[in-house]
């Protein structure tokens, strides 16, 4: 009994050691992308927070005016805000049934993290259309670019789409919509009110959830068996402790009554 009690122990012991010393792993949030302004646009976009501290940004949409760079950005608040894609009925301030980005902004929260193709992504940097994608996007941005509070937000973002093409000619122009006050405001003459009003949004599935979720887990989903696998080793190895001291309880308690009985004997 002596001898598989030993056993058992030592099997309890390489159990735990093989259980790794972190279950942290890249985080993946996603979010779907609906039309604003009637622009028949959608698609998907993927946030994942790496180990690195960094951000890969995925994005696959469809139905964007073509050829044309569209301003894309990360919205929301480093302090975990609760915001949501606008609407025609709730922000069309000046019901002239054109959601504008000034309308909008109140309630997808502001620039977090501009989504440009190369260089600078800060807000500043949100309407530097020669270097917004035209069409799907990906970049990976390093820890030093993501700004502070993005990752500890995750769940609480909300992904835009810029450019819309009101008279249909395949091009964003004056003679739709005039001129961007949004642009101007930021002291960028000369745009056109097309290239910068929603075009679509996409709120991360679970938003306002508490904290970063952790360990590869898609939120909104089950949790990844990279997550599980070390809890159920752990649950193995606890449950494989319980059974060695049982064992042991067990033994001692027959050895201690096999005693008493001995010393009864006449």
């Amino acid at each position: 009994m002596s001898r598989l009690r030993n056993s058992l122990l030592l099997a309890t012991a390489a159990a735990l050691l093989c259980l790794p010393m972190s279950a942290a792993a890249d985080t993946t949030v996603k979010a779907k992308l609906v039309e604003q302004n009637g622009s028949g646009v959608s698609g998907t976009a993927s946030l994942t927070a790496l180990d690195n501290g960094g951000l890969k940004v995925v994005i696959h949409s469809k139905g964007l005016v073509p050829g044309q760079p569209h301003a894309q950005h990360i919205h929301g608040s480093a302090h975990g805000g609760h915001f949501g894609c606008p609407t025609l009925k709730k922000n069309d301030i000046d019901g002239d049934g054109v959601l504008t980005n000034e309308e909008a902004t109140g309630e997808y929260g502001t620039v977090f993290l501009a989504l440009t193709t190369s260089g600078g992504a800060t807000p500043q940097d949100g309407l530097d259309v020669d270097r917004m994608p035209v069409a799907d996007y990906e970049r990976t941005f390093s820890a030093k670019t993501v700004p502070d509070g993005l990752l500890e937000h995750l769940s609480s973002l909300h992904v835009v789409q810029h450019g819309i093409d009101v008279n249909n000619n395949d091009k964003y122009d004056m003679e739709a919509l005039g001129i961007s006050t949004f642009a101007e405001s930021l002291g960028v003459p000369n745009v056109p009110e097309e290239a910068t009003d929603p075009a679509s949004c996409g709120v991360v599935q679970g938003a306002g959830m508490a904290g970063r979720p952790r360990g590869g887990v898609e939120t909104g989903g089950a949790p990844a068996p990279a997550l599980n696998a070390p809890l159920a080793v752990a649950g193995a190895a606890l449950l494989l402790l319980s059974v060695v001291f049982a064992v042991s309880a067990a033994a001692r308690s027959r050895n201690n009554h096999g005693a008493d009985a001995g010393q009864t004997r006449p």
